[in-house]
């Protein structure tokens, strides 16, 4: 456009009246003049609304565990931009036994902890004001496996026998002890399966998605084995979820709303694309040493959509089930874990 007003009309050939070359320079400021505006109009139109340019809210996130499979979601949504999608400059922090999940919510260290349920109910029960914004596991990873060589091969047959348990994962058990009335020598378990694998005790605590497993991985075969999944004999105890302060829901539950929109479609992304999730969660775990290997990440990952997504059409991704919630209450009042039994709708808060 400039090059065109130097050349061509410029003033006119030097010999032209100077009435003839105003008026043919008219027409052209007036075409540029036009060009402009609807420049103007155009531009604005293309502008980003108010709401994408409206400052994001800074928040932080705590998963309970180091870099994994576990967690997939949480990472296929960060790197994916979908926090920032929903508004939230988001910053994920390493988990591990050394954060405390009610140390960090407490000290305002971080606004959103992932932690298993039954430790959410045990934790507000006791008068930490936290909620359950958004239950992510439907279904109990947790089980008991024994070999088949042992004898072992219905609730009854664990009888007498010796069963390794996590001190902070035995509510589950020892409630499938009692339903069966049966009478079990409990064996502390450490974080490996060497004891079991050795034949130090004839059943052992797994998770479904992790520890299992490591015990195929030992070249022991799936038949060879007789597993007992909690959630098959109505000890279903939905794991991960998701938890904030009180006061923060109260506060903003617009940005709680919106950290949970986009983990859920974190989630959603990474079981549509898994070869993509994986390559993100090998980022995480490859970037804090973590021992492991992609075929078992890969494994975790597919046993996280097993009992991630419902298989009820009933059940709806990330609401906790009042009948779950009742289960997990109930045996912890009958350990004598929690004295009283928070209500549902004070416990939890629909966020989808």
């Amino acid at each position: 456009m400039k090059h065109t007003e130097s050349t061509g009309y410029s003033g006119g050939p030097p010999n032209q009246p100077r009435d003839m070359r105003r008026f043919e320079r008219t027409p052209c400021r007036k075409i540029h003049a036009g060009l402009w505006l609807l420049l103007f109009l155009t531009a604005g139109l293309l502008l980003p609304s108010p709401a994408w340019n409206a400052e994001l809210k800074k928040a932080t996130f705590l998963p309970q565990w180091f870099p994994q499979a576990q967690f997939a979601g949480y990472y296929v949504a960060f790197e994916k931009g979908l926090y920032k999608q929903h508004g939230i400059d988001l910053r994920i922090l390493r988990g591990g036994p050394e954060r405390s999940f009610r140390e960090m919510l407490a000290g305002g260290q971080a606004d959103f902890a992932s932690q298993f349920l039954s430790t959410g109910i045990e934790k507000r029960s006791k008068g930490f004001r936290i909620v359950n914004i958004g239950q992510i596991v439907q279904r109990s990873g947790l089980m008991l496996v024994a070999k088949k060589s042992s004898g072992i091969h219905t609730p009854a047959d664990l009888n007498g026998k010796q069963v390794s348990l996590w001190k902070d994962f035995e509510l589950q058990p020892r409630a499938f002890f009692r339903k069966y009335n049966l009478h079990v020598e409990v064996i502390p378990q450490a974080y490996t399966l060497n004891l079991f694998l050795r034949g130090g005790v004839d059943a052992a605590s797994a998770m479904w998605y992790n520890e299992y497993h490591s015990i195929l991985s030992a070249g022991v075969n799936e038949d060879e084995l007789t597993t007992f999944f909690f959630d098959r004999h109505g000890l279903n105890f939905p794991e991960d979820a998701v938890f904030c302060l009180e006061e923060t829901w109260r506060r903003d539950p617009a940005l709680c709303r919106a950290f949970m929109k986009a983990t859920l479609e974190g989630w959603q992304h990474a079981f549509a694309h898994p070869e993509e999730a994986l390559d993100i969660v090998m980022k995480y775990v490859n970037e804090a040493r973590i021992n492991t290997s992609r075929a078992h990440q890969k494994w975790m990952f597919e046993r996280m959509r097993d009992i991630i997504l419902p298989q009820d059409k009933h059940r709806t991704l990330g609401r906790l089930s009042e009948a779950d919630y009742r289960t997990v209450s109930r045996e912890l009042h009958h350990a004598g874990i929690i004295k009283t039994i928070p209500p549902y709708g004070a416990f939890h808060v629909d966020c989808r």
